[in-house]
Order: structure tokens, then sequence, then C-alpha cells
């Protein structure tokens, strides 16, 4: 579809129909352990790019999307993790122009805030990606135990994508679910991916 925005990774988007609808807000979850970063550092090389760090520093972004072999782009990095991250970033998201992609990596330091304040950011995010039209990108963590707000997050975002990480021996298998698609008809399966130097299709037969 004309319409849709490119996820950056070309079988994703003809999973999806061409890609996610404008204004947007997707979750992405993932192992810490897995590689779930080549996804949003290939979103970078689509359209121009806000990257919001709570962890990691904005060198230390900067000098992983260098490092990718793959394509990427030149996003702004701006580090939002230190007092107030959650007030730092909703002005960052104010500012957003037109058809941009926002990435929150990793969106856990906010959904630890109190929930009201962060039941709102969400609401204003949500309005300011459907008046801008660009795509939102928020990448969570899997852990023992979810970040008090993710139930908002997942309940508020457009869009679901969960990468499922194993270990079989000596092989490393990840598959993607979207569990949830709204605009849209989600995959009925999962795909199985290779995370390298790039995101591309996982194209060894399972044995059963």
């Amino acid at each position: 579809m004309a319409d849709r925005l490119s996820t950056g990774v070309n079988v994703l988007d003809r999973q999806l129909d061409g890609g996610i609808p404008p204004g947007s807000i997707v979750l992405l979850t993932a192992d810490p352990a897995s590689q779930s970063e080549l996804f949003l550092y290939e979103l970078t090389a689509v359209r121009a790019t806000l990257y919001l760090t709570t962890i990691r520093s904005d060198q230390a972004i900067l000098d992983a999307v260098d490092r990718t072999p793959g394509r990427v782009g030149d996003p702004t990095v701006r580090d939002v993790g230190g007092n107030a991250p959650l007030d730092t970033a909703n002005r960052f998201v104010r500012d957003l122009p037109e058809g941009a992609n926002l990435i929150i990596d990793v969106v856990d330091v906010l959904e630890e805030t109190e929930p009201a304040r962060y039941r709102q950011f969400l609401n204003e995010l949500q309005t300011h990606m459907v008046n801008t039209g660009g795509l939102a990108v928020l990448h969570g963590m899997k852990n023992s135990e979810d970040p008090r707000n993710r139930g908002f997050t997942k309940h508020m975002t457009d869009v679901v994508f969960d990468l499922r990480t194993e270990v079989k021996g000596s092989d490393i298998e990840n598959r993607l679910a979207v569990p949830k698609f709204r605009g849209g008809q989600p995959p009925e399966e999962t795909i199985k991916l290779r995370l390298s130097d790039r995101v591309t299709v996982d194209t060894s037969r399972d044995i059963a």
C-alpha cells in the first residue's frame, strides 16, 4: 500500500502489506541478549530519525550505528536517561518534525515512572505521531518482571513486534511474531529471521 511507512526491513514490509500506517506507535519487545537493535538501526535508513536513548550514552549509539554493516541512516541521537527522563523525552517529542521516525531505546526506564504521568505521555505521543504522520518505535526488554507500566504500553501501541530468541544446541533461532496490528492484517505465522550484520530471513529448514 502506498500510504504505508517502511520499517527498513524488506521482508517485514512484505508481511505487513507494505509497511506500517503513518502515525503508528510500535512496541518491539525482545530479550536483552538478542540483537534486536538491528531493527532500530535499519529503521534510521528510511526516514529522518530522532533516537532517544535511556541507558546507553548517545555516543555509544552513534558508534553502534556506524559499526553496523547493513543499510543505516544518520539519526539525531539524544541521551534522556538522566534526571526526569519522561519530561526530557516529552520535550523532544514535541519538536519532532513531519514524517519522521522516533525511537525510544529502551522504553523500560520511562515505564517505571508514575502511572498517570506515563499514561499522559503515551496519549500525547499518540496524538503527535498522528498529527505528524511519522512512526514511533518503543524498544522494550523482556525480563522476569515487566516494568510497572508495560501493560499501558501494550494497550496504547498500534503494533506489537515480539522477537523471540532461543538457543537450540549450537544454533540461535530468532522468530518475530506480530500479535497486534491496528489498521491491517497481522501475519498469521511467526517470521524466522537471522540477526547478524543486518535483519534477513532465515531460510534454514526447521527440523522436527
